[in-house]
């Protein structure tokens, strides 16, 4: 099964999929520090797809009160918190977002940790109101309590020691930041305490891996985009961004061109810059 779904494929089988709704609010920083987040719960509320589910990335699908937002929760707690939304190993799955993706793939990778082969819909809310399928503002009811029986896929996460280890030279691996451009040099904003790259990375942008549109441009582009990026890497490929959201829509991307030694760094810079003893490499000194 393709991780991506069309808009009108979806649309034929509304009724057999437990859909989710992974929207959160994350503003562009507008000068260092600036963390802003939100549920995407009023956003799902305003307009979303019949049947539709919230789904909360930041509280309900992340550990409590843990340093870095979005921490992923252990899988029997993923799992016994998905169950509540319905999501089970026996109904399809497709999730997406107001954000072409991005919130989506980080989801859709938690789920494949815990052995649930979801869909992500290519385009996300866009593509389903660009193709003039149905909306809707009414709450959904109660979900039936699904159930998930677990077959975790080991090394979908990595750490910062392990990180840090590549960076170093110590252990084999090819670290990769998603971040745009701006971000890989330094030159933009950050959310984080520092800006700048983790030594030893190359820069994919997640950005860069979708079309105008929003969907994920075809096998062949983004073929040419990965190797351009980063190559016959060498080890696994260790992806991080801010937060580890960017990350995981190039995990996604990697996975469709049927690329397998990937891993998520989940702390990603806000973890990283955090560590005054931990460089961060800038490719030009940013104005003052």
């Amino acid at each position: 099964m393709t991780a991506l779904i069309e808009a009108h494929d979806l649309a034929d089988r509304l009724q057999s999929t437990t859909i989710l709704d992974a929207t959160v609010e994350l503003p562009s920083p507008r000068f260092d520090g600036d963390y802003r987040l939100a549920s995407g719960y009023q956003k799902w509320l305003e307009a979303h797809i019949p049947g539709s589910r919230h789904a909360d990335l930041i509280e309900a699908l992340s550990v409590e009160d843990a340093v870095c937002s979005f921490t992923h929760p252990p899988p029997d707690q993923l799992a016994r918190a998905l169950e509540q939304l319905g999501v089970d190993n026996a109904i399809p799955t497709v999730i997406y977002d107001s954000t072409d993706g991005f919130w989506s793939a980080r989801l859709w990778w938690m789920l494949r940790e815990i052995g649930i082969d979801a869909q992500v819909l290519n385009g996300g809310f866009r593509a389903w109101q660009n193709a003039g399928l149905p909306i809707t503002h009414d709450a959904a009811a109660r979900p039936k309590q699904g159930r998930i029986t677990m077959k975790q896929r080991p090394g979908a996460w990595v750490t910062l020691d392990q990180v840090a280890a590549v960076s170093l030279g110590e252990t084999p691996g090819t670290l990769v930041c998603a971040l745009p451009k701006t971000g890989f040099a330094g030159t933009a904003p950050t959310r984080y305490a520092r800006r700048g790259h983790i030594p030893g990375s190359l820069n994919l942008p997640a950005r860069d891996l979708l079309d105008e549109t929003g969907r994920f441009k075809d096998h062949a582009a983004l073929t040419k985009i990965v190797d351009q990026a980063i190559g016959p890497a060498a080890g696994p490929v260790l992806i991080y961004c801010g937060g580890g959201i960017s990350a995981a829509l190039d995990a996604l991307a990697l996975t469709l061109i049927d690329r397998t030694d990937v891993a998520i760094y989940d702390g990603s810079l806000q973890e990283w810059s955090a560590r005054p003893d931990l460089p961060l490499v800038l490719l030009e000194e940013p104005a003052r």
